[in-house]
């Protein structure tokens, strides 16, 4: 089967990570798992993925790590955080750190999915950067 769009889902708990593959897998999407951040963030960096659908808290480095790496290196992918801390401290600094979203855990699927397809539908829109910007502190 050809896919032609690839996400990352990171999370160390492999429940989630399956639930939200099974979730998410309707929508046609070729789907990598990482169970680390030190996994994660080998993927991000070998490049082709359309999104990236992150843990904060992994062993290796957090999703928000990873999240501030992507910018750092400016590498191509958006990026979703999840957090029981979403609406903290964590969430104010993914949000600064350019996360295209952040959603409390535990995720709600149907706003887990929504997020999903409008990062993906606009990271295909010519009009629209890729990686948004960071907020300035």
């Amino acid at each position: 089967m050809s896919y032609d769009r690839r996400i990352l889902i990171a999370d160390d708990d492999q429940e989630i990570r399956l639930g939200v593959a099974d979730l998410l897998g309707p929508l046609g999407l070729e789907i990598l798992l990482a169970e680390s951040g030190v996994q994660a963030l080998e993927l991000v960096r070998r490049g082709g993925l359309d999104l990236a659908l992150l843990d904060y808290k992994m062993p290796g480095p957090t999703g928000l790590e990873i999240l501030e790496t992507i910018r750092a290196e400016l590498l191509d992918v958006p990026a979703i955080l999840c957090s029981a801390d979403a609406d903290g401290d964590v969430g104010v600094l993914a949000r600064r750190a350019g996360a295209f979203a952040v959603l409390t855990k535990p995720v709600n699927p149907a706003e887990l999915r929504r997020e999903v397809v409008r990062a993906l539908t606009l990271s295909t829109d010519p009009r629209m950067p890729r990686n948004p910007r960071p907020l300035e502190s």
